[in-house]
């Protein structure tokens, strides 16, 4: 039999923000990624693979 246990958190209000903050980059990141995966098939009809794209990190977080 598998056991589960819940635990709740209760962040401050300059954790709550931090935590936020760092879910709406992780939101931006995919849906840039998305959009250039996207695009590069519809225009090139090129598959980008998940490699390339990490390329793409160091200029976007600049």
């Amino acid at each position: 039999m598998l056991k589960a246990f819940k635990y709740r958190i209760y962040p401050t209000k300059a954790q709550r923000s931090k935590m936020e903050e760092t879910l709406e980059l992780c939101r931006w990141t995919y849906n840039e990624t998305l959009a250039y995966r996207k695009n590069s098939f519809e225009q090139e009809g090129k598959s980008i693979s998940k490699y390339e794209t990490h390329y793409l990190l160091p200029e976007w977080k600049k």
